[in-house]
Parts: structure tokens; C-alpha cells; sequence
């Protein structure tokens, strides 16, 4: 029989607010927002008065730790479910402020009407009715009287009587006693085994991630900074999506005094979509860049304390590991590093953010710019091989299935050997004659718009300078920037009046990036159609689709955009064979753009 791996207790509401008022429980969120709206606070404190359950609360207890004097240190629990709840709690009874969703902090009021026995959210005509005590948090005060509160409310309400008041007031101050239950996991349960106890037990909730647990760990250690670090991350990240979110960040004065606020400064004039990083994203790369592993649930380990080699938990591991990350975390924000990091992968062609359609690939990338630049090659060097790296892992879903197992396994082959040797080994290996001649064309049998293999054929056409389709002046670089329509070669209500589904019409190698113009132009009409009458407008005959006007003009745009030969003498008949010779014809595109990176 397995040993049971947590304990289940029944705690007061008054003894959890205790805990967490001396440091024995910790909320690592705190500093996140207050995402629950004034009306569910409400139903919540209903809930308690009339005596319902409100879902366990659940602890993981921190491993206890070796000083450096030898001691032992215990640890505190840290709470991983029930946050919000507890937030709320506070917030309502003992009248703590809450960061909400814009970073203001606000405090929740919430009103009582004794008679009734019920609560509202508060707002300025209750707080001018005395039949209502506008905010309980007056009620739980430390130094409120009961006895002076029933007689001021008996006066302003002279039709109630005292025992009245008593016993509707002592059932409010009661909440305080309610019994929460809570669940605490054993210190060493592993990151994996702690996410599927939190699914099982709260499938309604969101599913933690191992970036949450991190974050968590980083939140609640105040000794080495990781309540700054945790705000730097999060403020990082918010800045990236929204520049303006700057002068928030500034009027916290505490924060606003701090390394962290300086290096992040830059963004609030920065605009450049790219890469918004999610805090999952930044503690990756911070993470991964630093300590050469690919797996968070060794930084959650390593912010415990645990050290690998000597197997136990110690404290100098909590201080390496906390001075580590935050080097980790100023490389990533620094303004050079991720501008530079940015026109690097601009320059593979991936120049609009609807293009990039693996985050994971976009971390790595920036992991090997910044594991390359600590080991001083060259840039010129540094921008070949991340770009080759990056456009090797879109192209072949390389973090797309185990992603930190690859990630890991790649950042120690890189560290084992040289970059040259084994990015040289790997793309020779993922992509052989076999993948240009056959998987790709195969994996372009999609109808997915955001299939990796069309976002790369994109970003090749725009590295080498293609013209939009039909195009003489506009590129397809142009074309993507001014969010341009993508149009159907073989248009589309053709296709569907004449019988084919939406993922036959729809297939990518039936697209190209063309003017709207052009694209109104072409209407319905079948390819034999309109590229006839192109023949004839390279011929002197009316311009009909754009300025070409040369027919060697003509087939060098056909050639650039990968449209088979005799496409004005194609029946539909002839659709699927297009299809066919179109993929091949892409791939071998994308071929010649790698080979040139």
C-alpha cells in the first residue's frame, strides 16, 4: 500500500488569516492581479454565512532547508489553489487592497444589511442608508466593539431591536470561525504529481503549469529578492504587450528604485510585436540560457534549495540559484540582447507576428542567441546559426511535441560540442533530400492557413525579395506588412459551385499572397480564365491584373510564387495535379532559402 502523499485539515478562516499575517502560509500571487470580480467576493461571503462549502484550499510545504550554520530551516507552505478565494477574503473582511487587472490598487468594499442578511457590493447610495453597514471590513476590525456597534446601529435604525442586531451582527463576525479545509501535499512531491493532485481535485480551475510552480517559488522568497524579481517579470512581460502600462510600473515606488525597472525601461517606446514574451516564455529563456537545463521543474527544484549532486536541500543552492536566475532574467530584458535578438529573426523573413506559429522555437532561438553571445562568438556567426536553428525548428516541429525534452537534451548537446558541430549534425539529419523531395510536399497537404510549413514559405518569399503574386512593384514582404489578402490561385466560389469542400478549395498550396486589387480583379474566374488574358495584356492587350506588361515578366512572377507552367490552359480537371506540382515546387523554394541563410 502506497503512503499516503498529503494530509486534509479544517482550519478557521480567523487562524488562516493568522498564518498568513506571520509568514506561515504564502500567498504567491499576492503581487499577481485580482482577477475576481466585486460580485463573486460578494457570493462567496453569502456562501460562508449561510453556512456552505467553499472548496478546499491547497498548501505544498516548501522542503526544509540546510543553512549554512548547519541548522535546519523549515519551510512554509506555499498556497497553490485557493488564492483568489483567499485574496478575497482578505480584502472583504480585514480591508486589504488588491492589485486588479490594470495594476491599480483598489480595495474591495463589500456592504451588509443585518435585517436582511444580506450582502451587496457597496456603492454610494448604500453608504448613504443606514439600514446598511457599507463595509464589513469596520465590523472585523481588531479594535471594533460589537456592543457599540449594535447601539449605533439600533440608533440610526430605531426600529430594530438590540437582540435583533445582536444576532444578525454576531452571525457576520461568525465568518471569521467558519471551517475551510485544506489540503497540504507532502515537501517532496515532484512538480508532475502535485499538477495531476491540483487537476483532480479542482478539474473546474486551470491547470497549473510547471511556470506557475516556478513563479511561485520565486514570489514568496522575500530573502533574496524574489518578490522584486517576480514583479520584474510580470511587469516585463505586461510592458512588451502594452507600452503604455509604463507609467504604472513607475508609480510603484518600491519597484521603480530597482535595477529590474531601469533595464525594462526601453519598452515603453518599443512597439515591435514580435515576440511578446509570456512570463512562461521569459523564465524559459532566462532559465535555460543560465543553467544549461531545458526542464522547469529543475528550476522549481533548484529555487527549493536542492542541490543535485549532494542530494540535499540547502540554502547557498536557494542563493545561487535566486542570483542566477536574475542575471538570467536581466539578460533576457536587456535592450541591445532583444532588439538585436528581433532583427535576427526579422531577417529570416519572419516579419509579422501572425507568421510565427511556435512560440517554443522563438524561445529557443533567443536561448541560443544568448548562450552563443556568453560564448563570444562572433555576430556574424551567432545571427547564421540561430537563424538556420530557427528555421529548422518551425519547419520540422521540433518543440512542438516533447518540447522541454528537446530543449534540454539540445542545450546540453550544444554546451557538450560546439555549435557548429551539432546544429551541422542535426540539420543534415531533419533535413535530407528525402524531407525536401517528400515529407515536405506531404505536410503541405493541409488547409491549415497556419501550417509551419506555409508560414516558412512565406517568410522565404520574403527573404528573397519575391513580388505578390501578379505584382510588378510590391513585394511580398509589402504585401504581409499591410495585412494584404491571401488569395486562392484557383478561386474559391469556383471551386465551391463546383462541388469541392472547404478543405479541398482551401488547400495552402492554392494560396498566394496578391493586391486586393488584383484579387477583386480575378473574381471567379478560373486560372485558364485570367492567366489567358495576362497573356494578352503582356501583348499589348488591356491591363486587366496589375502593371506587368512583359511576358518574361510574366513567367519570372510565376516562376517567384511557385505556380506551375501552363496554368492558362488548366481545366478543373487539372486542379488536383496543380496541387501536387505546386507543393513540390514550394518546397524546392524553401530549399534554396535555408541553403541561404
Amino acid at each position: 500500500m502506497l503512503a499516503q502523499r498529503y494530509t486534509v485539515g479544517q482550519y478557521s478562516i480567523a487562524t488562516i488569516f493568522t498564518w498568513i499575517k506571520t509568514g506561515e502560509i504564502a500567498i504567491p500571487e499576492i503581487q499577481r492581479p485580482f482577477v475576481w470580480t466585486a460580485i463573486k467576493v460578494r457570493d462567496l461571503l453569502d456562501s460562508l454565512l449561510k453556512g456552505y462549502p467553499v472548496g478546499y484550499l491547497i498548501s505544498w510545504r516548501n522542503p526544509n532547508i540546510h543553512l549554512k550554520d548547519g541548522s535546519i530551516s523549515f519551510g512554509k507552505r506555499i498556497l497553490i489553489d485557493g488564492q483568489q478565494r483567499v485574496t478575497a477574503l482578505m480584502a472583504a473582511i480585514l480591508g486589504y487592497e488588491v492589485v486588479d487587472q490594470d495594476y491599480q490598487t483598489v480595495r474591495i468594499r463589500i456592504a451588509y444589511q443585518p435585517m436582511e442578511e444580506r450582502f451587496e457590493v457597496s456603492n454610494p447610495a448604500i453608504a448613504k442608508d443606514k439600514a446598511w453597514i457599507p463595509d464589513i471590513a469596520a465590523v472585523f476590525k481588531p479594535d471594533a466593539n460589537l456592543f457599540e456597534l449594535v447601539n449605533q446601529y439600533c440608533a440610526d435604525n430605531q426600529s430594530i431591536t438590540q437582540a435583533q442586531a445582536f444576532e444578525s451582527l454576531g452571525m457576520l463576525t461568525g465568518i471569521a470561525n467558519n471551517q475551510v479545509g485544506m489540503i497540504e501535499l507532502a515537501p517532496d512531491l515532484d512538480i508532475e504529481t502535485v499538477t495531476e493532485i491540483f487537476i483532480r481535485v479542482n478539474s473546474m480551475g486551470t491547470p497549473l503549469s510547471q511556470a506557475d510552480f516556478a513563479m511561485s517559488k520565486i514570489a514568496v522568497n522575500e530573502t533574496y529578492g524574489g518578490n522584486t524579481l517576480r514583479k520584474a517579470i510580470d511587469y516585463f512581460c505586461h510592458m512588451a504587450v502594452a507600452p503604455d502600462f509604463y507609467k504604472i510600473v513607475a508609480k510603484d515606488k518600491s519597484f521603480a528604485d530597482t535595477a529590474y525597472f531601469h533595464q525594462m525601461s526601453w519598452l515603453k517606446d518599443e512597439n515591435d510585436d514580435l515576440y511578446d514574451p509570456s512570463y512562461s516564455d521569459m523564465l524559459r529563456v532566462a532559465f535555460t540560457s543560465m543553467f544549461r537545463r531545458g526542464k522547469l521543474q529543475d528550476l522549481v527544484a533548484l529555487l527549493s534549495g536542492r542541490n543535485f549532486e549532494t542530494k540535499q536541500n540547502e540554502e547557498a543552492t536557494v542563493e545561487d540559484s535566486f542570483a542566477r536566475l536574475g542575471a538570467g532574467i536581466t539578460e533576457f530584458m536587456n535592450e541591445t540582447n532583444f532588439k538585436q535578438f528581433i532583427m535576427i529573426i526579422r531577417s529570416t523573413g519572419f516579419v509579422d507576428p501572425s507568421m510565427v506559429t511556435s512560440q517554443m522555437a522563438m524561445d529557443f532561438a533567443y536561448i541560443l542567441y544568448l548562450t552563443l553571445r556568453d560564448l563570444k562568438m562572433p555576430a556574424g556567426d551567432i545571427q547564421r546559426w540561430v537563424t538556420r536553428w530557427f528555421v529548422m525548428s518551425v519547419l520540422t516541429g521540433r518543440y512542438s511535441g516533447s518540447s522541454e525534452s528537446a530543449i534540454d537534451e539540445d542545450i546540453r548537446q550544444i554546451h557538450a560540442h560546439s555549435i557548429e558541430e551539432y546544429a551541422t549534425t542535426v540539420v543534415r539529419g531533419e533535413l535530407s533530400d528525402a524531407f525536401w523531395d517528400t515529407v515536405l510536399p506531404q505536410q503541405m497537404d493541409t488547409s491549415s492557413i497556419n501550417s509551419p510549413a506555409f508560414r516558412v514559405f512565406e517568410a522565404a518569399q520574403v527573404k528573397l525579395n519575391d513580388l505578390g503574386f501578379l505584382s510588378h512593384d510590391f513585394t511580398v514582404k509589402d504585401l504581409i506588412e499591410v495585412k494584404s489578402d491571401i488569395h486562392h490561385f484557383w478561386p474559391r466560389d469556383f471551386l465551391k459551385k463546383s462541388g469541392l469542400s472547404r478543405s479541398q478549395y482551401n488547400q495552402i498550396a492554392n494560396f498566394v499572397l496578391a493586391q486586393s486589387e488584383i484579387n477583386i480583379a480575378v473574381g471567379n474566374k478560373e486560372p485558364g480564365a485570367y492567366m489567358s488574358q495576362m497573356l494578352e495584356q503582356c501583348h499589348g492587350g488591356p491591363k486587366r491584373y496589375g502593371n506587368i506588361d512583359r511576358e518574361d515578366t510574366l513567367r519570372a512572377n510565376l516562376a517567384m510564387n511557385c505556380i506551375p507552367e501552363g496554368t492558362e490552359f488548366m481545366t478543373l480537371n487539372d486542379y488536383p495535379a496543380f496541387l501536387k506540382a505546386r507543393r513540390r515546387l514550394m518546397a524546392q523554394r524553401i530549399k534554396i532559402y535555408f541553403e541561404k541563410l
